[in-house]
């Protein structure tokens, strides 16, 4: 009981914004994660960007806030993670459609 007291009563605890925005900002790396089932041709590679400026500057932010917040960090860690890699996919995906058109040329030949 008491570990529960203490973190209901800590500066990151229940009772504070440091615990419920991460809890809610959650939702970002899901969506993203949700979204590698998706072809990387629908990958907006302007917002993903944005999403790793985004997460990095967060990250920092949840680093030098005090009093620290290491479920925020953990949670843009991870949304930087899969955001990373859906911009990976995307310039996979268009290297392979130059690659296709580089041979469709060549056959054409």
């Amino acid at each position: 009981m008491n570990i529960l007291r203490s973190f209901w009563n800590s500066p990151t605890g229940l009772k504070t914004t440091h615990f419920w925005g991460p809890a809610f900002n959650w939702s970002l790396p899901f969506a993203a994660a949700m979204d590698t089932k998706k072809p990387p041709e629908t990958i907006s590679v302007n917002m993903t960007g944005v999403m790793c400026v985004y997460s990095a500057l967060c990250m920092r932010f949840a680093w030098m806030v005090r009093p620290r917040n290491p479920h925020l960090l953990v949670c843009h860690v991870s949304n930087e993670t899969v955001q990373l890699y859906q911009l990976s996919r995307w310039f996979r995906a268009q290297r392979g459609l130059e690659q296709n058109k580089k041979d469709a040329d060549a056959d054409a030949e």
